[in-house]
């Protein structure tokens, strides 16, 4: 299957940084983890694949039900910090949308915000089915658009400083997008031939310090990360400034930031 140039956009984002995004948004993602795991009936026993596992939050939090787990990113250096957070796990370099596991494989499926980060979804849904046993179980988060207001902090700082997106970020072609709802995303999986899907909305709030917060697109984390790095440096800073001032908004008196966040959940089986 052929990788798009958002795929190939993507791998570059991510490449070394690991470190930091283990230290400033893993733990936001590790949120939806426990329900996560629910939606796809993982347990003792269970052969549990985990697409996309980053420093390996989700395959330790399987392991810990008693699952057999094995998981993949497209990323070495978060494949590092996996083994060295789960050593049990079979885990190992490989990314959507070619998984190197036989037809129905596992019992379960999961991907906690991975198709985010993808350039053909539906294409990377059908891969995941592939991968499932019959009657296997899939579930997997993503964020919505529009995004809850503690999402949206970096992006409004960016946009009020006339941050230019840079032609090496491309969007996901039209083509391949979806609404980011709960009709848009349980559609979706239903056009990847899976059966009965559903999808919830999961709403919290995330605290941390503004210095936490701003340490990922500081340190170029994420499609914010690299548009904010991208910039001329007086653009940076402005963005810094923007950023600085909207945080007042989250923080409370010991100046550590509330920040609203809004994801779905899906579930569905082969």
């Amino acid at each position: 299957m052929a990788v798009t140039g958002f795929d190939e956009s993507e791998r570059l984002i991510w490449a070394g940084r690991a470190a930091a995004y283990a230290g400033s948004f893993a733990k936001l993602c590790a949120y939806p983890v426990s329900q996560l795991l629910d939606a796809a009936e993982v347990g003792p026993g269970v052969r549990v694949l985990d697409v996309g596992t980053g420093p390996g939050t989700v395959a330790l939090a399987a392991r810990s039900r008693g699952a057999t787990v094995a998981a993949v990113d497209a990323e070495p250096s978060m494949v590092e910090l996996a083994r060295q957070a789960e050593p049990a796990a079979d885990i190992r370099v490989a990314a959507l949308p070619e998984l190197p596991f036989d037809d129905g494989e596992f019992d379960a499926v999961v991907a906690n915000f991975v198709l985010n980060h993808v350039g053909q979804p539906k294409t990377a849904l059908a891969e995941l089915r592939r991968v499932v046993r019959p009657n296997g179980r899939i579930s997997l988060t993503i964020w919505t658009v529009p995004p809850a207001a503690g999402q949206a902090l970096l992006g409004r700082a960016i946009q009020a400083a006339g941050a230019v997106r840079p032609l090496h970020l491309p969007p996901l072609p039209s083509e391949e997008d979806f609404p980011r709802d709960e009709s848009g995303l349980t559609d979706l999986l239903g056009a990847a031939g899976l059966r009965d899907a559903g999808c919830e909305t999961l709403l919290w709030d995330h605290r941390a310090s503004a210095e936490e917060w701003w340490s990922g697109p500081a340190a170029g984390v994420a499609f914010t990360g690299q548009l904010v790095q991208s910039q001329a440096p007086e653009t940076r800073a402005e963005i810094k400034r923007h950023f600085d001032l909207f945080s007042l908004e989250f923080a409370d008196s010991d100046g550590v930031l509330t920040l609203p966040h809004a994801a779905l959940l899906a579930r569905a089986r082969r």
